[in-house]
């Protein structure tokens, strides 16, 4: 076969070859965008995606265990284990009892009162773990810092050097 003897263009084939690749294009920035919105619009690394929007979700469902003042639901969510009541030893390092006390509406350590509503205002990763300023009851000061563990899927309250600040720094 010679230059002189190559297939006839087809316009028609190149125009629908054309629109597919577009429209895969098109389709597959769409589908990124909507991640990162579902994701909460993380500032972090789109592999990391993923554990942003499970710490959310997790901290959602936990948030609004306790606002219905189901703690020891609340408790699993914490610990990742509905079934903790089978086996309360594993958890010796913060039991059910101390957990009660930070979190229940009339809990010796409980700042806040009976938490009626939630707000995640900052997340970050830092490391492994996924850092959560939550605002409670409406407040602007004075957020709540739970660390998610994204491996096994844990809650944890932020190390004491951590914590969210307002403003463009988010958590500092």
């Amino acid at each position: 076969m010679t230059l002189l003897d190559a297939p006839k263009f087809d316009e028609a084939k190149e125009r629908r070859k054309n629109r597919l690749i577009l429209g895969a294009v098109m389709a597959f920035f769409v589908l990124f965008i909507g991640w990162w919105l579902v994701a909460g619009r993380p500032v972090d690394w789109p592999w990391r995606w993923n554990d942003h929007l499970m710490g959310r979700l997790t901290v959602n469902h936990f948030f609004k265990a306790v606002e219905a003042n189901d703690l020891p639901q609340a408790y699993g969510i914490w610990m990742h284990d509905q079934q903790w009541q089978q086996h309360p030893q594993k958890y010796s390092a913060y039991t059910f009892e101390r957990f009660t006390r930070d979190w229940a509406p009339n809990g010796v350590e409980n700042e806040y009162g009976p938490i009626r509503s939630h707000r995640i205002a900052a997340s970050v990763m830092r490391g492994n773990s996924l850092m959560l300023g939550i605002f409670v009851n409406g407040r602007k000061t004075k957020a709540v810092n739970v660390e998610y563990f994204p491996p096994d899927h844990t809650l944890s309250f932020t190390p004491e050097d951590v914590q969210f600040m307002e403003g463009p720094g988010g958590i500092q």
